[in-house]
């Protein structure tokens, strides 16, 4: 485990996917066990991946351009943890119903 920059941003993109697995296996298994099991709930899954990953990748992929270095590095982490803290909620909120 770094404490690099780089790993940092690592370390962002790996929560985002592992609450959004946790809460697609959370979905997934109160649909099957209901027995309104469909296909189509996948959807907003690869949505929220065009929605929110790609944004941040374009992000650090415009590092390169950024004359102060930093500005888009701050954006990127700031949409990283906003993406974190949607998916916590999301998941905190399907067990309170």
């Amino acid at each position: 485990m770094g404490f690099s920059l780089a790993d940092w941003m690592i370390y962002t993109i790996w929560a985002i996917f592992g609450l959004m697995i946790i809460d697609f296996l959370i979905v997934l298994f109160r649909s099957f066990w209901q027995g309104s099991f469909h296909p189509s709930f996948v959807l907003g899954y690869l949505k929220d991946i065009l929605y929110f990953i790609l944004p941040l990748n374009v992000l650090v992929s415009m590092t390169s351009i950024d004359p102060t270095g930093y500005t888009l590095l701050v954006f990127y982490f700031i949409g990283g943890l906003a993406v974190i803290i949607k998916y916590v909620l999301d998941i905190k909120s399907r067990f309170e119903s």
